[in-house]
């Protein structure tokens, strides 16, 4: 680097899960089907919902949110994990490893408070229905939403500026599909410790704060929904939260087993827990949305019979 840069690298390499030519070609057609499948599912969410004017409520909304999260998120992973599967030179410059490192955290929180906050609208739409839509204004989900954004915008920008300050030395070689935080920190020869307090502090309470007010609101649901009488309204009732939780648990429980011993050395359990959370997640839910849910079946019906697109334009 110019001798202003403190990380004494000028790019690092991104070796991936294999440097086998035979298993590169087949892991680049595995990967390049599981990005088109999710780049087409959620879309398809997200178009389903704008083009059919009943899918026009707080749950959808927030559902077309967390679609066009997880579609950036892949999109700012896999075509450059896609590139270097195909190429010879796998080498990623320190500024487009910290543009990745920026735009991952900053979505995977934003995935992470979007499900929170899909979570409080379950709660107020089963707990509370007969206040469910002056609750759930327009005006409070857009709140929601840009106060989302904006705090996983900071997080991520603050932990991205905190990587400008490790300076990196040694091996360049990062055995990951993509820029991470932790895996950066093991190539780091200054002292981390300062950065990995700041990592764990505020990830604590960015991550643990959402999945405790989830839990709880499902706590108070699932109370709710044992006192209905009726055995059809009880079923109905769980129907609308179980897409919801099924998503939940897919994207807390990938996480766990990418981040629950973050330091220990990269292994194979290591790579098939990221693609679990980098790829199959984003992948899988909007099939997990659309599986049981009626409304979203007729809007996908109809959009590709081109009724929605004729609704769009």
């Amino acid at each position: 680097m110019h001798g202003g840069n403190q990380t004494g690298v000028s790019d690092f390499l991104l070796l991936g899960i294999s440097e086998n030519p035979e298993q590169e070609r087949v892991l680049f057609w595995m990967f390049l089907s599981m990005y088109l499948v999710t780049v087409v599912g959620n879309m398809s969410i997200i178009l389903a919902i704008g083009s059919d004017s009943r899918l026009h409520t707080p749950m959808y909304f927030f559902l077309a949110s967390l679609s066009f999260t997880d579609l950036f998120f892949v999109t700012n992973t896999i075509p450059k994990m896609l590139v270097n599967l195909q190429s010879q030179n796998k080498a990623i410059s320190y500024a487009g490893c910290l543009t990745q490192l920026y735009f991952l955290v900053s979505l995977v929180t934003l995935d992470n408070l979007i499900l929170a906050t899909m979570a409080y609208d379950r709660y107020v739409a089963i707990c509370r229905p007969l206040h469910y839509v002056t609750v759930m204004s327009p005006g409070l989900c857009i709140l929601l939403l840009t106060s989302c954004w904006a705090l996983a915008v900071l997080y991520g920008l603050m932990l991205t500026l905190l990587m400008t300050k490790v300076t990196f030395c040694g091996p360049r070689k990062i055995y990951y599909i993509f820029c991470e935080m932790y895996v950066l920190l093991r190539l780091a020869c200054s002292n981390t410790q300062i950065t990995h307090t700041v990592l764990i502090t505020t990830g604590i309470f960015i991550f643990l704060t959402p999945f405790g007010f989830t839990m709880v609101s499902y706590v108070r649901i699932v109370r709710a929904i044992l006192r209905i009488p009726s055995a059809s309204s009880k079923y109905k009732a769980f129907s609308t939260c179980g897409s919801h939780l099924a998503v939940v648990s897919l994207f807390y429980g990938t996480l766990v087993m990418v981040y629950l011993q973050p330091l220990k050395t990269y292994s194979m359990k290591d790579s098939v827990a990221t693609v679990m959370y980098a790829v199959v997640t984003p992948m899988m839910n909007p099939f997990i949305y659309s599986l049981r849910n009626k409304d979203m079946h007729g809007a996908l019906r109809r959009l590709f019979r081109g009724k929605g697109f004729q609704r769009l334009t």
